[in-house]
């Protein structure tokens, strides 16, 4: 990686940021991407690869793809990597220990699915037709769970007991201790584009009438109950973030809040219970998250709780999205121009990519150095290996 004073455009990408016990030499972060190339459940060598290539072209953050907690029903695709079982335990120690020697930080993305969202109107089968290339979808072991046994419009799964909602908080907890112990800069929890994090958040698969439902306190309980297992399981200077978004797989239009002071009281409780760092998952970053404000959806979040966010959504590449991946849609090379701006202004403090960086391993450099003319293209057909 180059010494050299950064790109004067790209410069407020390569400030150092701190937030707690999070320390990055600049604000650019891998977003997490699933890949479905890990046999078993077991990330190898290659894995371990992928990532330290991105850290040591100058990457400040590396948030791994998706990888299912220890709980029976929390994944259904065999090639996404577990957090859990000695052999994807070994499997994650390699990849810190490779990403620490390119002289980058990385922290996973724990996940459980719910009622996977791939499957919401649609058979098993039929969904296994229409998954992205590469995404093979099988019978979880505990079956599909959720809130209240619904996907929108029906019922689907099993609606979560309260002790199954307690063995899923304490799953989340173990994963945080083993990412702690194992090395990792902090731990992301997936509370987006609805799994079950978000199954939770959203009225539409939240019916519940205990403690668990009802008003945002309600629906918030579970997530905050898991920040803060997760939280006494690590120690408090041990960064959390939380991903959050309003739309969810297949409902873009989706909303969580529909106003600032909704959205404020929506992410109280998470605040409280110990989130770090929002990342706030837009399809598109430059698009306003209200009416009557230019603010994006991280600058808002940024706004009402006062936490650092991340920003994400089609970042270097010209007005696409990036689940046009699934019908087998690139998307050509876009300026960093707008996103650095907005960075200085202080709308958000970190900058996610993700199919810019799967193009391009290279991306944080060629941009600070501003050997842009050379960034490839996005081509679908990248996600079938680990370049």
């Amino acid at each position: 990686m180059s010494t050299e004073p950064p790109h004067p455009a790209a410069a407020p990408l390569f400030e150092p940021f701190k937030a707690g016990g999070l320390a990055l030499d600049n604000r650019i972060v891998m977003a997490p991407m699933s890949r479905d190339l890990s046999p078993g459940g077991v990330p190898g060598a290659d894995v371990a690869e992928y990532y330290a290539r991105r850290a040591r072209h100058g990457v400040g953050l590396i948030i791994t793809e998706g990888t299912f907690v220890g709980h029976p029903a929390a994944g259904n695709r065999p090639s996404v990597p577990r957090f859990h079982g000695v052999d994807a335990l070994a499997g994650w120690a390699g990849v810190v220990r490779a990403v620490h020697d390119a002289g980058g930080r990385i922290v996973p993305q724990l996940w459980h699915v719910g009622q996977d969202p791939l499957l919401w109107g649609k058979s098993l089968a039929e969904a296994r037709r229409t998954a992205p290339k590469g995404v093979e979808l099988v019978d979880p072991p505990g079956g599909l769970i959720s809130p209240s046994g619904l996907e929108p419009g029906s019922p689907a799964g099993r609606a979560m007991s309260e002790s199954d909602i307690a063995e899923v908080v304490e799953a989340f907890a173990r994963a945080a201790a083993d990412a702690q112990r194992l090395g990792f800069d902090g731990i992301e929890l997936h509370a987006a584009h609805g799994y079950l994090f978000d199954q939770f958040f959203w009225t539409v698969t939240n019916h519940r009438t205990d403690g668990y439902g009802g008003d945002p306190a309600g629906r918030t309980r579970f997530a905050a109950e898991v920040v803060r297992a997760c939280r006494a399981a690590t120690g408090p200077d041990f960064p959390v973030i939380l991903r959050v978004s309003q739309w969810k797989v297949a409902h873009y239009q989706a909303r969580i809040a529909d106003d600032p002071r909704a959205l404020e009281t929506f992410l109280a409780p998470l605040v409280d219970a110990g989130v770090d760092v929002f990342h706030c998952s837009t399809r598109r970053f430059w698009q306003p998250a209200f009416e009557g404000s230019g603010l994006n959806l991280a600058g808002w979040v940024k706004k009402v709780t006062g936490r650092p966010t991340i920003t994400v959504g089609s970042v270097g590449l010209r007005d696409s999205d990036f689940l046009g991946y699934v019908e087998g849609k690139g998307a050509e090379v876009d300026d960093i121009g707008l996103v650095a701006r907005r960075l200085a202004e202080g709308e958000f403090d970190l900058v996610a990519v993700g199919r810019a960086l799967v193009a391009n391993p290279a991306w944080a450099e060629q941009v600070r150095t501003g050997r842009t003319d050379g960034l490839r293209p996005f081509d679908a057909a990248a996600l079938a290996s680990l370049d």
